[in-house]
């Protein structure tokens, strides 16, 4: 970005831009819903295609001029086909703004106000737009969870038994706090026993999908919706995959149901992540995320943090911070002190506030984009065991983090 150009119109604006830059430059990012898309990508994001309105699907607009527009989606829902190894069977929406009002489309195109869903509790792993109280999918629909066993793991066999119970018409497999492998054709059996539909949230999975490292939810599930900016690295955006026959239902629902014209410069830039996605380079990076978020927490195990489930298969690590006296909402703030950045969040069966939990969520796909590796993660574990056992060591870790990243630039 050539901020040099924004800073003669809006110096304000330009500062917060540059300290934002610095902030994410001399910090260690552990969110793992976080990621850096490349220069390319950005570059994308900010071009010609931000212009054009474009209401509706492609060669089907409510607009002229348009064209280019039609080519640039169809170009962009090819590129998601082969990533994921779809035939023409497979419908494919690059439209929805962000993955919350994807859901929600799904929710609305498949059901009816009032019908019954089910998801993983929230402080269990689940996500807000899943069926949360708060959330008006909790609101529009009747929602039932299933839970982890005690242990931190999808416990099938309880899971089928509720659905037989309940009989939902819906059935939610994904994820946003869960970091073990999910088994989509098991969820498929399941919904196919009580007559649901099976829908697979891969939000943060997507890439770590397409790079074989995690298990596919394809042929199994009935549609599959997902983030782009997560373990895809791209903008933020999202994608709709469902079967042919539930195409109009559910697409409808985007447009004119909940969004108008598509963000064409985040479907441009989609794309060109999509075209990086298609690399050896890509497969090697999130085989990469996974071998950081294995060594994490490895090394995490060994200061006696108490990861749930015991550890990870993806590029998550969930901690119950308990057994260190201190909550999740102070372990994340002792953390930023040091430039650790992590995000507070609930644990199985917490019985603390969401707003102050007993744990913490970890990721490693920023920090393996900025090319650390294992031995890199084991010395993050070493700080982060250091500021919690002892946070007035914040500014001294904040020095030595600052070192570490100066090792590895932002891309």
């Amino acid at each position: 970005m050539d901020v040099n150009i924004i800073k003669k119109i809006d110096p304000k604006i330009t500062n917060l831009i540059e300290k934002e830059r610095k902030r994410n430059e001399e910090t260690l990012n552990l969110i793992a819903s976080e990621n850096y898309p490349s220069k390319a990508v950005r570059e994308a994001l900010s071009s010609i295609f931000v212009v054009k309105y474009s209401e509706g699907r492609p060669y089907k607009r409510y607009y002229g001029g348009t064209e280019n527009i039609d080519k640039l989606e169809t170009l962009v829902e090819e590129r998601t086909r082969t990533l994921f190894r779809l035939n023409k069977d497979w419908a494919v929406n690059v439209q929805p703004y962000s993955g919350s009002p994807a859901n929600y489309a799904v929710l609305r195109g498949l059901l009816r106000p009032g019908d019954k869903i089910m998801s993983l509790a929230l402080p269990h792993g689940g996500h807000l737009s899943q069926g949360a109280k708060v959330s008006l999918s909790g609101k529009d629909f009747k929602v039932v969870n299933y839970l982890l066993n005690k242990k931190g793991f999808l416990e099938y066999d309880a899971i089928e038994e509720l659905a037989k119970k309940e009989k939902p018409k819906l059935i939610i497999a994904g994820y946003s706090a869960y970091p073990r492998k999910v088994n989509f054709k098991r969820f498929a059996q399941i919904s196919n026993k009580v007559g649901a539909y099976c829908m697979a949230d891969i939000a943060h999975i997507a890439g770590l999908i397409i790079g074989g490292v995690h298990p596919s939810p394809f042929p199994w599930v009935d549609v599959v919706t997902m983030t782009t900016h997560k373990t895809l690295r791209g903008p933020r955006g999202a994608i709709i995959i469902c079967k042919e026959k539930l195409k109009k239902k559910i697409f409808s629902k985007v447009f004119p149901g909940i969004q108008g014209g598509p963000h064409n410069h985040t479907i441009c830039a989609l794309g060109v992540a999509l075209k990086e996605d298609q690399s050896i380079k890509f497969k090697k990076y999130t085989a990469q995320v996974v071998k950081n978020a294995r060594a994490l927490a490895e090394a995490l195990i060994k200061y006696d943090f108490n990861l749930i489930s015991g550890g990870t298969d993806n590029h998550l690590v969930l901690i119950d911070i308990t057994n260190k006296g201190v909550s999740g909402k102070e372990a994340q703030e002792f953390l930023e002190k040091a430039g650790i950045i992590v995000n507070k969040n609930a644990i199985p069966y917490d019985e603390r506030s969401p707003f102050d939990p007993s744990g913490i969520r970890i990721g490693t796909p920023a920090l393996t984009t900025r090319g650390m590796k294992e031995k890199e993660m084991r010395k993050i574990a070493f700080w982060m065991n250091q500021v919690i056992s002892n946070p007035k060591s914040s500014l001294r870790i904040e020095r030595e983090v600052k070192k570490l990243c100066k090792k590895f630039p932002l891309p």
